[in-house]
């Protein structure tokens, strides 16, 4: 066995240490499977001569979980294997619980996935208390559920209610708050603490049983026949179904393996557990999620998209230029992570007036306890507030965040840039003007980059950093070192008009726009984007990004476009956006007036003469078709990105788009949506699109040539 050693003391006690020589960690690869079978075989074999177990690892973390690559390779065929797999490593669990002796679980450190349900197997639970360290069942953010025993365990444990959130929303816990829920039994200061109070508890407890193996036990709350349970088994299936829109097959898996496992006994809702998971491992949408939220998220995070020739870097003090909103969200992004800045505006009341918004926020965390007055005072008092350019003085980093023009951040350029420190770098958070002229402004632009934050800033976790055509490696390292300093995720860009997330962004909010155009009725579209999995609706989004500043983005394109000789590609949807704004002066939600209604203290609702002015009696649509158009207009688009060189890779790609558009998480981002359609099927349900609605929809060269040498986006 090279997955699992096996050691027996003098005390006759076996130690079951996992240490795989494949990597950091510990996974449950087949090769594990194997010898951790083999292992709890031979004590089996050997429990005569036994006095206990005790499961532990050799690596800084206990356990990571499944073997993602491996699911990865699955496919719906796949699900009878699956199934055996799964109840075979069940079947060596199980005979440890029942094997007689006393298992301990030594954890060490983090203990996820099937790392957790390996220590759920055990009789008796103990964790180095480091707040750190992170124990639970996170599997449904990859599309999978806890099945190893996860989600029939904590609801024999803790009850339905208190299982639930654990399970259908992946919490994850501190040792500290896995103790309080008793879920770890036993709390020590380091390693050797750990063996020492392992080996005391096996002395002690020759003879343990698990809770559920008990004469009498019964499930906490009585579970789904309990007389309080059915008002929230009512219930719980429409609230998650709000959450999901049916498009996440995992969290509804969970809550209906969770309640069927108390309407049977153990072994059976073990069994119905893995069954649930063979058919969530085999699907598309667990691929999807693990190729982003796993693999392509953790790319992100290792610095794939990184300079690998330059030190690690760390800002000491930002500078931020514009305290509206942008800048205001920025200020709060550096507080919040322990990172002094300066707040600059025209004067120090609008600079006051953007820290009030990081006191807001401190409010909130104070009501929700997560603050408190000394702490909320201490990250104040981390923004500077000022009038004066000669405040930025010595600041490693500048961030200018003015309005969308290019007069206005020219002049903000040259008053901040030379103040920056010695080998400091500025940075524009524009959303659309092309880095390379605007670092013409600069006196050192292998020193300017682009930040572009996302709004609000203190929820969206994407920072797209744009590399102009003249910014050094060091500059772009440095940028991204900064962003993954105060906690967001950095995707990596070259630059274009509109970058990435701008550009793509604005075709499904245009493509929403022109169906309302075509007579299709605005609720319509609104659901349909939903349905698909968007966050809001395409109406209700342009309100919020205001269809005026949308328009002048527009003109002042097309007056690029023409100085440079090159065609503008022109939109069904302008034609109504111009008459919004300029016919109906409805530009959006800052003018109280938009496709939406404002009404002070109360709820937005559509504007009622949107029926009048666009719907057309008669007009035929389909909810699938409408659903393809939103979600594939967005991947085309991404895909003439990464064909033109905008996007480096398709890590960031799918990242961004979900991160920064909102595009649905279920899809795995929009490159991996064309590869879980089929490159070849998406290029021809792309045709077929291009030939209802234009020539928005025409394939970019890369996707064909993909789908004739029949390869995935990787």
């Amino acid at each position: 066995m090279n997955q699992v050693r096996y050691d027996i003391d003098a005390e006759g006690i076996v130690t079951l240490t996992f240490d795989s020589p494949d990597g950091a960690v510990n996974t449950m690869s087949q090769a594990w499977h194997e010898d951790f079978i083999a292992g709890v075989e031979r004590v089996v074999a050997d429990k005569d001569t036994l006095r206990g177990v005790i499961l532990a690892s050799a690596k800084a973390s206990f356990f990571a979980g499944a073997e993602l690559k491996e699911v990865l390779r699955l496919s719906e065929k796949d699900a009878p294997q699956v199934y055996r797999g799964i109840e075979a490593v069940k079947a060596a669990l199980r005979k440890l619980e029942l094997s007689g002796r006393p298992v301990v679980a030594a954890i060490n450190g983090a203990a996820l996935g099937g790392g957790w349900e390996i220590c759920l197997a055990a009789h008796w639970r103990i964790c180095i208390d480091d707040p750190k360290i992170e124990l639970g069942c996170p599997e449904v953010s990859l599309g999978l559920l806890p099945g190893a025993g996860g989600v029939t365990k904590t609801v024999r444990l803790l009850g339905l209610q208190a299982a639930l959130p654990l399970l259908a929303e992946g919490k994850l816990m501190h040792p500290a708050e896995a103790k309080k829920l008793k879920l770890v039994d036993e709390l020590v200061a380091d390693r050797a603490a750990l063996m020492t109070r392992a080996r005391v508890w096996i002395g002690a407890n020759p003879e343990p049983k698990q809770a559920w193996d008990q004469k009498g036990y019964t499930i906490p709350g009585g579970g789904a026949r309990a007389p309080g349970a059915g008002a929230m088994l009512a219930v719980a299936p429409a609230v998650l179904t709000q959450k999901t829109r049916g498009l996440y097959p995992a969290p509804e898996a969970i809550l209906s393996c969770a309640v069927e496992g108390t309407l049977t006994d153990f072994d059976s809702a073990m069994r119905n557990e893995s069954r649930y998971l063979a058919k969530l491992m085999t699907g598309q949408v667990a691929r999807n999620m693990i190729t982003a939220f796993f693999f392509n998220l953790n790319a992100i995070k290792s610095g794939a998209s990184r300079p690998k020739d330059v030190p690690k870097w760390k800002a000491t003090t930002v500078g931020i230029v514009g305290a509206g909103m942008m800048g205001a969200g920025i200020a709060w992004a550096n507080a919040a992570r322990r990172v002094p800045c300066v707040l600059k505006d025209v004067s120090i009341e609008q600079a006051e007036k953007g820290k009030a918004y990081s006191a807001k926020l401190l409010e909130k965390r104070i009501k929700q306890g997560r603050s408190d007055a000394a702490g909320a005072a201490q990250t104040l008092s981390l923004i500077k507030t000022t009038a004066s350019a000669d405040e930025l003085a010595g600041c490693d980093l500048i961030i200018e965040a003015v309005f969308e023009n290019r007069e206005l951040k020219a002049l903000v350029t040259q008053e901040a840039e030379p103040k920056l420190a010695a080998d400091g770098i500025f940075a524009s958070n524009t959303s659309t003007l092309p880095i390379s002229g605007l670092a013409k402004s600069a006196k050192r632009p292998d020193h300017f980059v682009g930040l572009h934050f996302f709004s609000p800033v203190d929820k969206m976790r994407l920072v797209e950093i744009i590399v102009g055509k003249e910014t050094s490696d060091a500059t772009l390292a440095r940028a991204f070192d900064y962003v993954q300093q105060i906690g967001k995720t950095p995707i990596v860009v070259n630059d274009a008009r509109g970058f990435f997330s701008s550009r793509v962004f604005g075709t499904w909010v245009s493509e929403g726009q022109a169906m309302l155009r075509e007579g299709i009725p605005a609720p319509v579209i609104e659901h349909a984007a939903q349905q698909a999995g968007m966050p809001v609706g395409p109406l209700a989004i342009a309100d919020e990004v205001s269809m005026k500043l949308s328009q002048m983005a527009r003109k002042q394109a097309i007056a690029d476009f023409a100085a440079e000789g090159t065609p503008y590609r022109q939109h069904p949807a302008f034609a109504l956006v111009d008459r919004m704004v300029d016919e109906f002066k409805r530009p959006g939600r800052a003018a109280g007036a938009g496709f939406y209604e404002y009404p002070a203290g109360g709820e937005k609702f559509l504007w009622p003469e949107l029926k009048r002015l666009f719907e057309k009696p008669g007009t035929a649509w389909d909810m699938q078709e409408l659903k393809d158009r939103i979600l594939y207009i967005q991947a085309i688009e991404s895909a003439r990105c990464l064909e033109e060189g905008v996007l480096r890779n398709v890590a960031d790609a799918n990242i961004g788009s979900i991160l920064g558009i909102g595009f649905p998480g279920w899809t795995g981002g929009v490159l991996q949506f064309i590869n879980s359609v089929g490159v070849a099927k998406f290029a021809a349900r792309a045709d077929a699109l291009a030939a209802k609605y234009g020539e928005r929809y025409t394939c970019p060269r890369i996707v064909r040539e993909k789908a004739n040498a029949g390869e995935a986006f990787v």
